[in-house]
């Protein structure tokens, strides 16, 4: 008998997004559960034409939530995926095709590529691919874990990379990059200065430039053209955000002396 995979939907606000992301896990998966932040849009009056496991709760953060959705699923394989992000038809045919033959059930995981599409292109590069995500688990082998605002899954067990991309349309325009980017690096900031993280100059002075490097030299941003050096540059600037915020907040906390090494 085939092993029944359900699928998570974290959403808020993303009626513009979020029915392509629930067309594509229609063909492969037993169950659908949405949990919405409390979306002001229609994003709760779409999901609701795809399944009636629609379920509204405060954002508890990228980690909570994901952990909350996981307990209400009652099938024994999640498939996280975000309302911004849609399975490719390959990935789709991957996934159809290991359950379908019972495969499966020889693993515990499933990692595959994101692909994001950026200002009307298919990033192949950078830091941004292949940038691998291990998102079809078994329930009882895996957990979501990670600090804030990036969440990741870790599985107890056998796991295996599939080939086919699940894609990630992300930022609408620069302007809802930059936004997204001020939002991240508070986040960011907040927890390290939560796990008593010290200020130290070398981190603003260098990591943004080490991170510039990294993603357009290293691994090859460049060959995106302009969006690989939007990419470089934004990702830069987050690095240089959150290590001024975090001195921003030492500072205002009354703690905000400078550690110049370990």
């Amino acid at each position: 008998m085939k092993e029944k995979i359900s699928a998570c939907i974290t959403a808020c606000n993303e009626e513009r997004k979020i029915s392509r992301c629930l067309e594509s896990v229609v063909p492969f998966s037993d169950e659908i559960v949405v949990v919405d932040s409390f979306s002001v849009d229609r994003t709760v009056e779409i999901c609701k034409r795809y399944t009636d496991r629609v379920y509204q709760h405060e954002w508890l953060g990228y980690v909570g939530q994901k952990n909350l959705i996981k307990d209400m699923a009652a099938g024994p394989w999640i498939f996280f995926i975000d309302a911004d992000e849609e399975v490719s038809p390959t990935l789709c045919k991957e996934i159809r095709d290991l359950f379908e033959s019972g495969r499966s059930r020889s693993y515990d995981g499933f990692e595959f590529p994101r692909r994001v599409h950026f200002l009307g292109k298919w990033i192949m590069h950078g830091e941004w691919y292949p940038d691998l995500k291990l998102r079809l688990f078994r329930k009882d082998k895996g957990d979501c874990v990670g600090r804030e605002p990036h969440d990741r899954v870790v599985v107890h067990g056998n796991t295996v990379r599939l080939k086919g991309p699940l894609y990630h349309f992300t930022y609408n325009d620069i302007m809802d990059q930059i936004q997204t980017l001020n939002r991240f690096s508070s986040i960011a900031a907040q927890g390290m200065c939560e796990e008593g993280r010290r200020f130290r100059m070398h981190d603003l002075l260098f990591r943004p430039m080490v991170r510039f490097v990294k993603g357009y030299i290293f691994k090859l941003g460049f060959l995106d053209g302009v969006q690989g050096w939007i990419i470089a540059i934004a990702s830069s600037f987050f690095v240089f955000l959150k290590y001024a915020k975090l001195w921003e907040r030492r500072h205002a906390s009354g703690s905000g002396d400078i550690e110049t090494r370990e």
